[in-house]
């Protein structure tokens, strides 16, 4: 490794925390430990020829986590609850991150963190894979680990996987169902998160003990249609679904994901100017479809 000071990011051949790792490396300002629990993995070694160093580490570890944060002077950490689907599994896991960084005394932690809706919306409203994150970003600061909160839109990338665009039984046209209404709904690519952490770790000053908001833009359902539709050639609506008939889709998420759109019609704040202040690339939703047609071939 050179003299530079290190920043340990977890998940780092995943998409954001291969992002964030890639986005380092561009800068050069710092260098990169990337954790990964697979160091053989074809993307571990693809960040190594970037030039990060890479470290085996598991979050569920006390012993792996602390070598790894040894001798860093910053962390980026990602859980992904996707993993296990377990809350509390994920809150363990960013409350042992937290703890060894105070150990260490690490000097900027940057969390990808969410809202956690559950505490917002006084029980009304659950939303998982929001609040674990919520609790984690509260401990972080309770005990007095310097971090950055960065709450993430929602990722364009879910328009060409499980928020695709369904083939209407009743005519030669395809349904977006996502139960917003006219309320806009703020998203950005995963590739294009890792510029504006890497801005962050950039300017402690501004951002430590903060939450940031990352948006590249906020569309309505009817705008991602015509989006969709203009970089498709095929006719897309919006399906106009309620939160409470998406509940009723029967999939095991569509409560989750309902109750997430109801705090989304709140406007949780997501800050469209600044993230284009720290990323001057971030990408709209529309340069995405034009560049990820081929992931909606077959439609």
């Amino acid at each position: 490794m050179t003299g530079k000071k290190i920043i340990a990011v977890f998940g780092a051949t995943g998409a954001q925390g291969g992002s964030v790792a890639r986005a380092i490396l561009k800068d050069k300002n710092f260098a990169v430990r990337a954790v990964t629990r697979d160091v053989t993995r074809a993307n571990a070694l693809a960040l190594q020829e970037l030039g990060a160093e890479l470290a085996k580490g598991d979050l569920n570890e006390e012993a792996s986590v602390e070598a790894v944060l040894k001798g860093a002077y910053g962390a980026f950490v990602v859980t992904s609850f996707w993993d296990h689907l377990s809350k509390e599994k994920e809150v363990q896991q960013g409350k042992l991150v937290a703890d060894a960084a105070r150990r260490l005394g690490l000097q900027h932690v940057v969390y990808s963190g969410l809202e956690n809706v559950q505490r917002l919306s006084g029980g009304r409203l659950a939303v998982p894979h929001f609040d674990g994150k919520g609790e984690v970003e509260e401990y972080f600061w309770a005990i007095g680990v310097p971090m950055t909160s960065v709450r993430v839109a929602a990722y364009f990338e879910n328009f060409v996987t499980m928020w695709k665009p369904v083939k209407a039984p009743d005519g030669d046209y395809y349904t977006l169902a996502l139960p917003m209404g006219d309320i806009p709904m703020d998203g950005i690519s995963v590739a294009d998160v890792g510029a504006a952490v890497s801005s962050v770790f950039n300017s402690p000053g501004e951002f430590l003990g903060k939450a940031v908001g990352l948006s590249a833009e906020a569309l309505t359902v009817q705008q991602y249609a015509e989006v969709l539709s203009k970089g498709l050639g095929k006719e897309v609506r919006d399906a106009k679904i309620s939160p409470e008939a998406y509940e009723k889709l029967g999939f095991p998420e569509a409560k989750e994901i309902a109750d997430m759109c109801r705090f989304y019609h709140t406007r949780p704040e997501r800050d469209v100017k600044l993230t284009h202040r720290l990323n001057p690339k971030v990408k709209s939703f529309s340069q995405f479809i034009s560049e990820n047609q081929g992931a909606l071939k077959g439609m």
